[in-house]
């Protein structure tokens, strides 16, 4: 994994380390990353005390421009794991979530599709494949209801609009046309609405993103009702605001344990290289989160100086603060038995990757530890590879799923495909070609 590279490159690194286990975790400035010091197993973890100030840098205007992935270019996972290519020739795929009868369900976004998958043949390849349904706007969440063995529907996040299809287990294919459910505001900026239930079954938590990377909501009326988790019945009627001022709540997940809501967040944009962080973290009810006027913990934008002082002792800081920039997309916890016993529990999340930081960052599969229910504010680069040694990037990490037989999928849709990772306790990590 190259650890000792790493940390030759950034020699006045500061170390500090794990109750248990001696595992070395890069904290300060020495957290802080771009594309060449991310290799499997480098663990990391940035505070707000490590935040620069606004502006310390030049905002970066580097967005990627996609190349083929190279012969014999691969995803990088730990020592034990091995990577393999799980399904090539999708479009835009997105996010997946598994079924209860263990058929993966992925959102095809940019055409619209939803997409069934079922098995996992000896080759590593899916069983079989078929199209559920069409025609949707900006298709991003999915998820079933009621929760248990037999769900009734499929529900599925639209740009503007929450839907849900009639559904019977092993169904690949729509029995019924899509009943809109609930109108969402869009469709500027954010796309991505994600989908959840309270484990009570009584509630549906919808992420929404911002419109903008730091428009005042007083002034901007399109704002309204963004950057908020909503909270809807099951049949579409909305409630209430059940948290604000996340910027974009990309990924939602529902703890087991638990049953605390969990957000994936993109922060904003436009104050420097390592500001402001994404983050993961578990979601209050009620709770602010400070967009867009303030940021972790209370700090100030310095665009909307001034404004609300009234909501600055209220900004909760999340729980997990990863890069700036790395753009925190789909997140799943390990409940699976295949990978080892430490991750039992554990976040895996998507990190798209940056446009807005010099050298770019992101692009890879974080593993976010969890002990006794609480993560411990700390990440671990675990599926690296997608830029090669000269910034190029091949791949962009969107969704992750653990298969019933406890693999990690994650969908790319800069190669418009799907990679599978597997537990083998081998030495190699990432052979699978």
């Amino acid at each position: 994994m190259k650890l000792t590279v790493v940390l030759t490159a950034i020699s006045l690194s500061i170390l500090s380390f794990l109750p248990a286990g001696g595992q070395q975790t890069l904290t300060g400035q020495a957290a802080f990353t771009d594309y060449s010091q991310e290799h499997p197993g480098v663990r990391r973890k940035v505070t707000v005390a490590d935040l620069p100030q606004p502006y310390a840098t030049e905002s970066a205007n580097n967005s990627p421009a996609v190349s083929p992935r190279p012969d014999g270019v691969w995803p990088q996972a730990p020592a034990g794991f091995k990577v393999d290519q799980f399904a090539t020739g999708l479009e835009n795929p997105r996010l997946m979530r598994l079924a209860p009868n263990g058929d993966i369900f992925l959102a095809e976004s940019s055409p619209g599709n939803i997409l069934v998958i079922r098995g996992i043949t000896a080759e590593g390849k899916p069983g079989q494949m078929e199209t559920f349904a069409t025609g949707q706007k900006g298709a991003f969440g999915i998820n079933f209801y009621p929760a248990g063995p037999n769900p009734q529907w499929v529900y599925v996040g639209n740009t503007t609009s929450v839907v849900r299809f009639p559904y019977q287990n092993g169904d690949m294919k729509a029995r019924g046309p899509a009943q809109t459910l609930a109108e969402l505001p869009g469709p500027t900026g954010h796309r991505t609405r994600d989908i959840v239930f309270t484990p009570d079954g009584k509630h549906m938590l919808v992420s929404v993103g911002s419109g903008s990377n730091v428009s005042d909501p007083d002034t901007t009326p399109s704002e309204f009702h963004r950057a908020d988790v909503l909270e809807f019945t099951p049949e579409g009627k909305f409630e209430k605001v059940y948290a604000y001022g996340i910027r974009n709540c990309v990924g939602e997940a529902i703890q087991p344990g638990t049953g605390d809501l969990w957000c994936s967040v993109n922060e904003r944009d436009a104050l420097g290289n390592n500001l402001v962080p994404d983050y993961i973290t578990h979601v209050q009810e009620g709770g602010f989160y400070g967009w867009p006027w303030f940021y972790m913990g209370g700090h100030q934008d310095p665009r909307l100086a001034g404004k609300h002082p009234e909501l600055q002792s209220k900004v909760i800081t999340p729980d997990v603060l990863v890069n700036p920039h790395m753009a925190s997309l789909e997140i799943q916890f390990y409940e699976g038995s295949q990978f080892p016993t430490q991750y039992h529990g554990w976040i895996f999340a998507a990190e798209h990757g940056s446009w807005n930081r010099e050298p770019r960052g992101g692009y890879e599969v974080i593993a976010v530890p969890v002990v006794k229910g609480k993560a411990t504010g700390e990440y671990e680069d675990f599926l690296t590879g997608f830029v090669l040694p000269d910034g190029k990037v091949w791949g962009r990490p969107v969704g992750v799923v653990v298969a019933k037989d406890g693999s990690l999928l994650v969908s790319d849709d800069g190669s418009n495909s799907i990679w599978r990772v597997t537990y083998t306790g081998g030495k190699a990590g990432s052979a699978g070609q």
